[in-house]
């Protein structure tokens, strides 16, 4: 079979878990609307600005690839700035090929310029629609859904996940908590996590990333996360070499439930949870059919894309069509939308599209 280049990979669909907003956005708009109002940037031109982003993000450091948002947050304080930035992210996925995303943002850091946390969600939800409807009217078809992130070392997870639940009919599919993991353990949350269980309703928890083990185990065990955000710390419950790894009682049960692991390759070699690509767990949980999905987390301090995440793979692991499809599968398995919708992308998108692709 013929080398899959980068070119073979955008023509595929894909499907995408784990992408923040405030991770995404186009060095020119930055520059642009932080001319706007005013915020200082390290750089003005936007080349030199997207490097600057990349080289700050790539110290090994969660805390220090936390510092780079300052700069997009910042520039995200208005309607105006939300709309335009949530139409390029859709823009910009489908122009990649994504079909189906979920992308989070926390509302809460929303608000420095006087904007309701509901006129936050309004603003990103008509900027989505406006972008999905452009990338439809170029050919290209996605479908957005969004995640509401209450900040782990602040005090508003109850508020946000009634704000979630509040717009779960009208975009909002999930929530989730974020930011350092380290010393803000999922825990301090467990009254938003109940009342979502209550309500039915979808949420992640970025665990395993920078902390490990016990990260993962409260997620699941004491908060009833429906995926892991990331994960990948779950390899240190899966001793033994070569072709015969044990797995420990945790990893055990993460398998034997399927629980989706949202990895993100680029983005966990610049925060040292993983060495490289090349050595990243990526290869062993797929090996051992954990639930592994790949995602860009945060697409511009990553300097990346989907297609570019698959690309790395590829060229990492040898991996083919088949895999590719295989976690595109897993991604859309795992979605927060009904069953049927998932479905429905599954079997009338993705595998119509691999097919052609393997032929």
């Amino acid at each position: 079979m013929a080398a899959i280049s980068t070119a073979d990979i955008v023509k595929a669909p894909k499907a995408l878990l784990h992408d923040h907003l405030d991770g995404g956005l186009r060095p020119e708009t930055i520059v642009e609307l932080a001319a706007e109002i005013g915020h200082a940037l390290p750089e003005t031109d936007p080349e030199a600005l997207g490097r600057w982003f990349t080289a700050a993000a790539d110290s090994g450091s969660l805390e220090r690839y936390l510092e780079t948002f300052a700069h997009t947050v910042a520039v995200m304080q208005t309607e105006d700035g939300l709309h335009r930035v949530a139409r390029e992210c859709a823009l910009d996925l489908a122009a990649d090929g994504v079909v189906y995303a979920e992308v989070r943002y926390a509302p809460e850091q929303h608000l420095e310029r006087g904007l309701s946390l509901e006129q936050v969600v309004e603003a990103v939800h008509a900027g989505f629609r406006a972008g999905c409807a452009e990338a439809a009217s170029r050919g290209q078809q996605i479908r957005v859904g969004t995640l509401l992130t209450a900040m782990r070392h602040a005090a508003r997870s109850q508020e946000i996940a009634e704000l979630a639940v509040q717009f779960r009919d009208t975009g909002v599919v999930g929530f989730d908590i974020a930011g350092a993991e380290a010393g803000f353990p999922p825990t301090r949350h467990l009254d938003a996590f109940e009342y979502l269980q209550r309500e039915n309703f979808h949420f992640t928890i970025h665990a395993g990333e920078a902390f490990g083990l016990p990260s993962i185990w409260q997620a699941i065990q004491w908060c009833g996360a429906d995926r892991l955000g990331h994960g990948v710390r779950i390899v240190d419950d899966i001793t033994g070499t070569g072709d015969d790894p044990i797995l420990g009682r945790l990893a055990a049960y993460v398998r034997d439930k399927r629980i989706p692991l949202e990895l993100c390759p680029s983005s966990n070699v610049q925060t040292g949870a993983a060495p490289s690509i090349a050595e990243h767990p990526i290869g062993l949980l797929r090996d051992l059919r954990f639930r592994v999905t790949v995602n860009t987390d945060n697409r511009l301090m990553s300097g990346t894309s989907m297609s570019r995440e698959m690309t790395l793979l590829v060229e990492a692991f040898g991996w083919g069509w088949p895999e590719l499809q295989w976690l595109t599968i897993n991604a859309m398995k795992s979605a927060f939308i009904p069953y049927d919708e998932r479905l429905a992308i599954i079997v009338d998108v993705i595998k119509p599209a691999y097919a052609k692709l393997v032929s």
